[in-house]
């Protein structure tokens, strides 16, 4: 199938719309003090912004899930919705994004707060010709205050990491072209495998002359391939579309993804799922918008993450317009990120999940979800499909 042209007359088709919203946690989870993240809660923080603004997402159900009490609840919520929790042992964009599509980790990924070992590092740096400095666990954006002014005198690549199981390298676009850093990132990927499995590569160019350096646009992520079965496989085995928007082809690395188009920043993202509202395709479109983690939440804007925030909720009419009548939207998170807490890192919160289409019943609570997994379970469900990944599905209770 492709997944493009115009809605045929009279042609009936089925479509999920599962839009993740990078980091959106709505409260810590139980074993929190496990991971650091007591008191997290990513949407309550963000409510007290005066930049804060959700009514779609509040007719749609968000503020009635169970637990979410920072703002008053909706009396007659025209979706369904839930809370989701995550059985993984991990507060990471991959294994989140993982469990959705039916894969619950029960390793964590490593991770390294005290650096990557010299031995990687002396390959890395055989490897790719170019000296490494930092090799610490930093902010992105201070990492490159801290060391960009002696990684442009000297070409040396900035290598970090974070709380989470990354290898980031960081290098000035005029200094090392994008293609080169792309490549230097496949590199690193090739080598952080076995102990030293981290979950993403990330590319993290930046521009700007010291000390006003700022990252770009051009950020490229290089995942681990999923370690089983995910729905989006299945999804492909049984002729469906699996379409990729954001840095879902990445997150995946190509995994199950049947066409894909990566995107700037969210605004874009939510111009490509309207797009794709009025496109011919059946199966399922799976969008990422990052810029709540990448852009406000690792950099503790409050501010900024609440007025992202509303102005994809002003989009959400668009959205909902553009759905066919066996269409269903779905939105979730995959971790949290509270731009409140001195942590500047991912934070162990339940996700939300909302539920919206013609077929559902609405203001059906679902309760709490024992797993993330169950949203794959339950796409697999509507499109026929016998699941071969974790989770169970819910569909009867909300159709």
């Amino acid at each position: 199938m492709e997944a493009a042209g115009e809605m045929q007359k009279g042609v009936i088709l089925r479509r999920i719309f599962l839009i993740v919203l990078d980091s959106v946690g709505i409260g810590e989870m139980p074993d929190a003090a496990d991971f650091g993240d007591v008191g997290s809660n990513t949407l309550a923080a963000c409510s007290t912004s005066k930049n804060f603004h959700m009514p779609n997402m509040k007719k749609l159900g968000l503020f009635n899930i169970d637990g979410v009490d920072c703002i008053q609840d909706e009396h007659e919520p025209i979706g369904a919705f839930a809370r989701m929790h995550e059985a993984s042992k991990g507060k990471d964009t991959t294994i989140g994004h993982w469990e959705i599509a039916g894969v619950i980790s029960d390793t964590p990924l490593p991770t390294f707060p005290d650096g990557f070992p010299r031995e990687l590092l002396d390959e890395f740096e055989k490897r790719t010709g170019r000296k490494t400095i930092c090799n610490k666990p930093y902010s992105g954006t201070d990492v490159i205050r801290d060391y960009g002014k002696e990684h442009v005198e000297t070409g040396a690549l900035i290598v970090y990491t974070s709380a989470d199981s990354v290898f980031q390298i960081a290098a000035h676009e005029d200094v090392v072209p994008i293609p080169e850093l792309y490549k230097f990132c496949e590199i690193a990927r090739e080598l952080c495998t076995g102990k030293y499995g981290v979950g993403r590569i990330i590319a993290r160019p930046f521009e700007g002359t010291d000390p006003d350096y700022k990252r770009t646009s051009n950020r490229h992520d290089y995942s681990l391939t999923p370690p089983a079965t995910t729905m989006l496989d299945q999804l492909l085995e049984n002729n469906y579309d699996v379409i990729g928007v954001g840095k879902i082809n990445d997150i995946f690395a190509g995994q199950g993804i049947g066409s894909s188009i990566r995107t700037k920043n969210n605004s874009e993202g939510m111009e490509r799922i309207i797009e794709y509202t009025n496109k011919d395709f059946e199966g399922l479109c799976f969008i990422n918008l990052v810029d709540f983690d990448m852009v406000y939440g690792h950099r503790n804007d409050v501010d900024g993450y609440a007025k992202a925030l509303s102005e994809f909720d002003a989009k959400l009419p668009e959205i909902l317009a553009g759905l066919k009548e066996d269409d269903i939207l779905m939105i979730t998170a995959d971790h949290g990120c509270d731009p409140a807490t001195p942590s500047t890192d991912h934070s162990r919160e339940y996700t939300p999940f909302v539920i919206y289409g013609n077929k559902i019943k609405p203001g059906t609570n679902l309760g709490t979800r024992p797993t993330f997994s169950d949203i794959s379970a339950t796409i697999l469900d509507y499109f026929g499909i016998r699941k071969a990944t974790d989770g169970n599905s819910f569909l009867s209770d909300f159709i």
